[in-house]
C-alpha cells in the first residue's frame, strides 16, 4: 500500500512576480526594480570602490540576479517531497512544484569582465539543479577599437566549448551591455551549436544602443539587467518612459563607455588597465 502523500493547494500554485520598470523596448527586456540591488550596484560603481570589495559586491549582485532569472524563466515540475517528519507522520511527505532539476544549462564565461559573474552563476546552478546537466564554457574576448577608440567589433582569443546547446538554457553573464558587439560574437558562436531552449543575457548595466542592437539582430535573446543607463539622452527622452523616444536615447560616450556607467568594469575587476 502506497504511503499517504499530503496535498496542499498552496504548494501547487507556485507563482513568481517579477518586479521591473516600465519601458517600451519589448517584452524580452527586463530591467529590475529592486532597491537593494540598485543601491548595491551604485556602491560598485563608485570611484573609491576597489578590490576586494569589487568581487564581494559582484557576488551579491549576481547571486541575486541569477535567482530572479531562475524564478522567472525556468520550468517547474510536480513531485513528492519527503521530510524528516515522514517517519512519524504520513503527512511528512507532500506533493509540490519545484524547479525541474534536470534543466540543462550552459554558462558562458566571457573573459575577462564576465569571468567572476559566470562562475557565480555556474555555482548557483550546480546547487539547485542536477550538476550533470550544468557546464561552463570559456570565450576569451575583448573589444576591438578603431584609431578613435570607438568599438568596431571584438577580438576572439580562443574558445573552450564543451559541447552542443540542444535544449539548454544558455546563460550569458556579462556585466556591461554597452554596444552589443560581445553578445553578437557569443550568439554567432552558439547559434551554430544547436537549438537552445532559451538564450538569457544577464547584465548589471545596459544602454539603449545595446538594446537596439539586440532587439534588431537577436530578438530571441532575453535580457535581464539591474540598471538602464541613458545619461547622454535628450531631456525629452529622460523625462519619458524608457523607449518612448528611443532614437533620442544615448548611454555611450564617443569611446563607447557607458554614462553614468561603472568606468571600464573589466579593468577594475582585474586591476589591469589595458
Amino acid at each position: 500500500m502506497n504511503p499517504k502523500v499530503l496535498k496542499d493547494s498552496q504548494h501547487s500554485n507556485c507563482v513568481y512576480a517579477l518586479s521591473e520598470i516600465e519601458h517600451k523596448y519589448g517584452k524580452q527586456i527586463h530591467v529590475l526594480s529592486n532597491p537593494y540591488l540598485f543601491t548595491t550596484l551604485a556602491k560598485l560603481c563608485r570611484p573609491d570602490c576597489k578590490q576586494p570589495l569589487i568581487n564581494q559586491l559582484l557576488n551579491i549582485l549576481y547571486s541575486e540576479l541569477v535567482k530572479v532569472v531562475v524564478n522567472q524563466e525556468f520550468p517547474l515540475i510536480e513531485t513528492q517531497i519527503e521530510t524528516r517528519m515522514s517517519g512519524l507522520h504520513s503527512e511528512g511527505r507532500f506533493q509540490a512544484k519545484i524547479l525541474d532539476p534536470n534543466s540543462k544549462v550552459v554558462c558562458v564565461n566571457l573573459a575577462r569582465a564576465g569571468t567572476v559573474p559566470s562562475h557565480i552563476c555556474f555555482d548557483a546552478f550546480n546547487y539547485i539543479l542536477n550538476p550533470d546537466g550544468v557546464r561552463q564554457d570559456h570565450i576569451s574576448i575583448n573589444r576591438k577599437v578603431d584609431d578613435k577608440e570607438k568599438v568596431i567589433g571584438t577580438n576572439l582569443g580562443g574558445l573552450k566549448i564543451g559541447g552542443d546547446i540542444e535544449n539548454s538554457f544558455v546563460i550569458i553573464p556579462d556585466p556591461m551591455g554597452a554596444t552589443g558587439s560581445t553578445i553578437k560574437s557569443a550568439m554567432d558562436i552558439y547559434k551554430a551549436r544547436g537549438r537552445a531552449k532559451k538564450f538569457i543575457a544577464m547584465h548589471l548595466i545596459i544602454t539603449p544602443e545595446y538594446l537596439q542592437h539586440v532587439t534588431d539582430n537577436y530578438p530571441e535573446v532575453i535580457v535581464y539587467a539591474l540598471r538602464l543607463d541613458r545619461g547622454l539622452s535628450s531631456e525629452k527622452a529622460l523625462n519619458s518612459i524608457p523607449g518612448t523616444y528611443w532614437q533620442e536615447e544615448r548611454g555611450l560616450n564617443n569611446k563607447h563607455y557607458i554614462v553614468p556607467g561603472a568606468g571600464g568594469l573589466g579593468e577594475v575587476i582585474n586591476n589591469s588597465y589595458v
